[in-house]
């Protein structure tokens, strides 16, 4: 079984001139028929979607936290599938943070009841998932917010997607043997950066060290810094394969 990842978003913080928030597809074939999965849906990444798949074939949402940058674009989502001119769209499992549901409702201004719930069939993250041949599994990582990093398997091969985190022991060992880590770089060394907060790239390379994963892609690069320095930073402390997430690239599975 062949799977993709495509990266829809990847900006740190806020969409950037290259780039909406963070939003991230997964496809896969099973039983004659795509299956598909968004983790983190952030501000501007809905319009982007468009391109490269149907939003109304989406099969389930996972939010890794409740930041604008990474589910402000719930709201959009919200509209279209409640407004579109084919008539109401079917609820689809959104799983994410506790508050989810609240969250989701104050950033419309609704009411909490109904909110988005019938649009939404909202689900905290706890117990592993399994959309179609997905099988997903979060883990608490360190952020002001409560905050998970989210673990796919598909067809044997593995993807970690950080969110947003300070460098912790339950990103590295969630993401031992993992064949893609996509971790976030949003900090740079050297600098006085806040603690439990983001990662800088030797972080990130020496999480992907420790973990001994077969790839990483440095994501979540904030507009007001330059890539390539997240990217040298990691050689530092890692030597193996190596990418900057940038908008529209297809990580194969």
């Amino acid at each position: 079984m062949s799977a993709r990842v495509t990266v829809i978003g990847c900006s740190g913080s806020y969409p950037g001139p290259d780039s909406p928030a963070s939003c991230y597809l997964l496809e896969a074939e099973q039983g004659g028929r795509t299956f598909r999965i968004l983790l983190d849906l952030g501000n501007g990444a809905l319009g982007q979607l468009h391109r490269y798949a149907d939003p109304l074939r989406i099969d389930a949402v996972f939010l890794s936290h409740l930041h604008a940058d990474h589910c402000l674009d719930m709201c959009g989502y919200y509209v279209m599938r409640k407004y579109h001119p084919t008539g109401p769209q079917s609820r689809i499992p959104v799983w994410g943070p506790a508050d989810t549901p609240g969250r989701m409702a104050r950033a419309y201004d609704l009411p909490l009841d109904p909110g988005m719930n019938e649009e939404f069939d909202f689900r905290a993250h706890g117990d592993p998932v399994e959309i179609g041949p997905f099988r997903v599994r979060t883990m608490p990582v360190v952020h002001p917010v409560d905050a998970f990093a989210i673990h796919v398997t598909v067809g044997g091969r593995s993807l970690v997607y950080s969110g947003d985190t300070g460098p912790c022991d339950e990103l590295t060992d969630f993401a031992v043997g993992a064949d893609v880590l996509l971790c976030e770089a949003s900090f740079r060394d050297g600098e006085t950066n806040p603690p439990e907060l983001h990662m800088t790239g030797s972080e990130c390379g020496r999480t992907a060290a420790e973990a001994a994963v077969g790839r990483l892609v440095l994501t979540h690069v904030p507009p007001w810094h330059d890539p390539q320095e997240a990217y040298a930073e990691a050689r530092t402390t890692w030597d193996g394969p190596l990418d900057l997430a940038v908008a529209g690239m297809v990580i194969d599975l």
